[in-house]
């Protein structure tokens, strides 16, 4: 196994490549727009399993254009909403392992529900990518803090796609 990385790398193909590569969107579509996202992961201290495990509740992020100016908010649902009133809802379809020790993996959602007229209003996909942090907390759950919130900081590139 080692060898085919080495071989890999020696190629040009990078961990980051193949994971974008298993979570390409289907064909007939293209990228519409690229934000990042900086903000928080949230876990809930929850009982589970006959002990307590931080569970995820919900992302809290800004979106930003590649200006870097303030475009959008990404919430629970998980919801993408942009400032020209266009919101989007998705469902994950697919994962693969964050390249970047320590951070939450990369996704690819079909989106569920839209709202608005905006730059969503055609997406049908989103992934994301390029994150780093987010991951739940190594412990600080157990009985005496059931229902303690955890906010884990993160970022991440999201791609939003449609035809």
């Amino acid at each position: 196994m080692r060898g085919i990385g080495v071989a890999m790398i020696l190629c040009g193909v990078t961990a980051a490549a193949l994971a974008q590569d298993a979570l390409s969107p289907p064909a007939g579509v293209k990228q519409l727009l690229e934000v990042s996202a900086d903000g928080v992961q949230m876990y809930v201290c929850e009982a589970k399993d006959k002990g307590f495990a931080w569970v995820f509740d919900a992302p809290d992020a800004t979106l930003f254009d590649a200006q870097g100016r303030q475009i959008g908010t990404h919430f629970k649902g998980p919801t993408w909403k942009l400032t020209d009133g266009s919101e989007v809802v998705g469902e994950v379809i697919a994962k693969q392992p964050s390249p970047n020790q320590g951070s939450i993996p990369w996704v690819l959602l079909k989106v569920k529900t839209h709202q608005g007229s905006g730059q969503l209003a055609t997406v049908t996909i989103v992934r994301r990518i390029d994150t780093n942090g987010g991951v739940e907390p190594s412990g600080g759950c157990d009985a005496a803090h059931k229902g303690e919130v955890a906010r884990v900081g993160y970022s991440a590139t999201y791609q939003f796609f449609g035809p």
